[in-house]
C-alpha cells in the first residue's frame, strides 16, 4: 500500500481527490455556508448593499467555484510539477551529454517513484557507459602502441585517396619519419621505386624487389578495401621480407645439402657395391654376368649426373647475352613448347634480352599456370611496353597463392608440388634480375596468379 501511494499514480490520484474535494467545499461555502450568511451580515448589520438571496443559484455558485478553484489549481499544479518538470530537464541536458559522448553526467535524486527509478536505471546506464568507453580507450591505446610499433609499415586512405592514418614503419619508408596525415599517397609514393609503385596501382596483392639505399629490399604489399563509418578506405600494408628471405635461403641451401648428400648416397652405396661384386666376379672369372653389373652401374651413374647437372644449371646460370628481339618469330617459337592465348598484340619495338633463357622461364611459367588447374584457355600472354621497360605477363584462373606461398614463392627449392624441385620460379628470378629486370607474384581480382616479369626495353646506349 505505501509503495502504490509514493508512485505517481497514487500521488496523481491524491491530487485529483483533493482538487474535487476543494471544489466541493468552495460551491458548498459560495451556495450554503458561509458566504450567503456573511452576504447578510454585512447588509442587514453594516447596511452595505442591497440583501442578497440567503441561497444563491445554481448557475451563480458554479461560476464563483470556479473563479476560485481554477488559480488553486494551478498553483496546485505548479508545486507538485515543478520537481517532475526540473528533473525532465535534467534528464534531457543528461541524454544531450551522452549524445555527444559526455558519458560523466549522473543525477541525484531522491525519489522513490518511477521516476526514482528511472533516475537509477539512468545513473548505472551512465556508469556501463563510462566502464565501456574506458575499456574502449585502453584498447584503442594498445592497438595504437602495437601498430605504431609494428615493422610492417601500414597506410590507411579514404576514399580521395587521402592518408588517414599511418604508423612509424610507414612514416620512415616514406617521408623519412614525417607525418603523412592528410597527403595523397600517390603524391607520396612519387619519389618510392616505379615497380612498387605500378604494383599499389595495380591494386593486388605482391611480392617484389626494389634497389633501395644502394642494397635491394624484397617487400610483400598487401591491400584491401572495406568501408570505415560509411566511407570507403584503401590498407596497404609493406613487409619487408629481406631478412626472412635471407633467413629462408640459409635453410633452402641447408635443405638442398641434405637432398644432395642423401642423393648422392642412393646412388653411390649401390654403384659401391656394384663395383665390388663385379671385382669378385672377374676374380671368379664369372664374366657373363659382368655386362649386367656394368649396365646397373651406368645406369645409377646417368641418374646421378643429371641430378647434380639440373643443380648446376641453376647455381651456373650462364650471363645473358642480349640481342635485339623480333616478336613474330619468338612468339612463334615459343607457341611450339606450350599452349598460351596471347592477349593483345604484340609491341612494335623488338626486346632486348637472351631469346633462350626469357623462353625457358615462359616455357616454365606458362607450364606452372596450366598446372594451376584453371581453364587451359584462360593461361594467357600480355606484353606491354611501360616507358623504358618491357613488361611480360603470364597469368591463369586457377586458386592462387596463399600470403604463406606467396612469400617465399621466389626462393630456391620452395615448392609446394610433391615432385617439384623448387627452381623453377627461382631462376625466373635469377634470369630477370640477371637482365637487369625484376619478377613480381600476384593474385589475381576473380582467382587466378599473374607473374610480371619486367625488363628493360633497348640496347644500352653508348656515353
Amino acid at each position: 500500500m505505501s509503495r502504490r501511494m509514493h508512485s505517481l499514480e497514487g500521488r496523481l490520484s491524491l491530487l485529483l481527490l483533493l482538487a474535487g474535494l476543494v471544489g466541493v467545499l468552495i460551491y458548498a461555502g459560495v451556495t450554503e455556508w458561509p458566504l450567503p450568511q456573511a452576504l447578510a451580515w454585512l447588509h442587514n448589520d453594516l447596511k452595505v448593499g442591497e440583501a442578497p438571496p440567503l441561497q444563491m443559484g445554481f448557475v451563480v455558485g458554479l461560476v464563483i467555484s470556479m473563479a476560485v478553484l481554477v488559480p488553486v489549481a494551478l498553483w496546485m499544479a505548479a508545486v507538485v510539477m515543478s520537481p517532475v518538470s526540473r528533473l525532465l530537464r535534467a534528464l534531457e541536458g543528461s541524454v544531450a551529454s551522452y549524445r555527444d559522448g559526455d558519458f560523466s553526467i549522473s543525477l541525484v535524486v531522491d525519489r522513490r517513484d518511477e521516476l526514482g527509478e528511472l533516475i537509477t536505471m539512468h545513473n548505472a546506464l551512465g556508469q556501463t557507459l563510462r566502464d565501456q568507453r574506458q575499456h574502449l580507450v585502453q584498447r584503442e591505446l594498445l592497438l595504437d602502441t602495437v601498430v605504431q610499433n609494428t615493422p610492417v609499415a601500414l597506410v590507411l586512405t579514404d576514399a580521395g585517396d587521402h592518408v588517414a592514418y599511418a604508423n612509424i614503419a610507414a612514416r620512415h619508408l616514406f617521408n623519412e619519419g614525417r607525418s603523412l596525415h592528410g597527403l595523397v599517397f600517390a603524391d607520396v609514393l612519387a619519389n618510392a621505386p616505379k615497380v612498387m609503385r605500378e604494383a599499389v596501382e595495380h591494386g593486388e596483392d605482391a611480392l617484389l624487389t626494389v634497389e633501395m639505399d644502394n642494397s635491394e629490399e624484397t617487400f610483400h604489399i598487401s591491400q584491401r578495401a572495406f568501408r570505415l563509418q560509411g566511407r570507403p578506405h584503401q590498407l596497404r600494408l609493406f613487409r619487408r621480407m629481406t631478412r626472412e628471405l635471407s633467413r629462408q635461403e640459409v635453410a633452402s641451401w641447408k635443405r638442398v645439402i641434405r637432398v644432395i648428400s642423401h642423393e648422392l648416397n642412393n646412388s653411390l652405396a649401390p654403384i659401391s657395391s656394384l663395383a665390388h661384386s663385379g671385382a669378385e666376379l672377374a676374380r671368379r672369372g664369372e664374366t657373363e654376368r659382368l655386362p649386367g653389373v656394368f649396365a646397373t652401374i651406368g645406369e645409377r651413374a646417368r641418374h646421378l649426373h643429371g641430378f647434380i647437372a639440373g643443380y648446376a644449371s641453376f647455381a651456373k646460370l650462364p650471363a645473358p647475352r642480349k640481342a635485339s628481339i623480333v616478336w613474330a618469330p619468338f612468339l612463334e617459337g615459343l607457341a611450339l613448347h606450350c599452349r598460351f592465348r596471347l592477349v593483345g598484340a604484340a609491341p612494335e619495338q623488338p626486346g632486348w634480352f637472351d631469346a633462350a633463357q626469357v623462353e625457358q622461364v615462359l616455357i616454365n611459367l606458362i607450364k606452372n599456370a596450366h598446372e594451376a588447374g584453371g581453364p587451359e584457355d584462360e593461361v594467357t600472354l600480355a606484353l606491354q611496353v611501360l616507358g623504358r621497360d618491357l613488361r611480360i605477363e603470364v597469368a591463369d584462373r586457377g586458386p592462387g597463392m596463399s600470403e604463406t606461398v606467396l612469400a617465399q614463392a621466389l626462393l630456391p627449392f620452395y615448392s609446394t608440388k610433391r615432385a617439384g624441385t623448387g627452381l623453377g620460379l627461382a631462376l625466373a628470378r635469377e634470369i630477370a634480375e640477371a637482365h637487369g629486370g625484376r619478377i613480381a607474384l600476384a593474385n589475381r581480382e576473380g582467382g587466378g596468379l599473374q607473374v610480371s616479369l619486367l625488363l628493360p626495353l633497348g640496347a644500352p646506349r653508348d656515353g
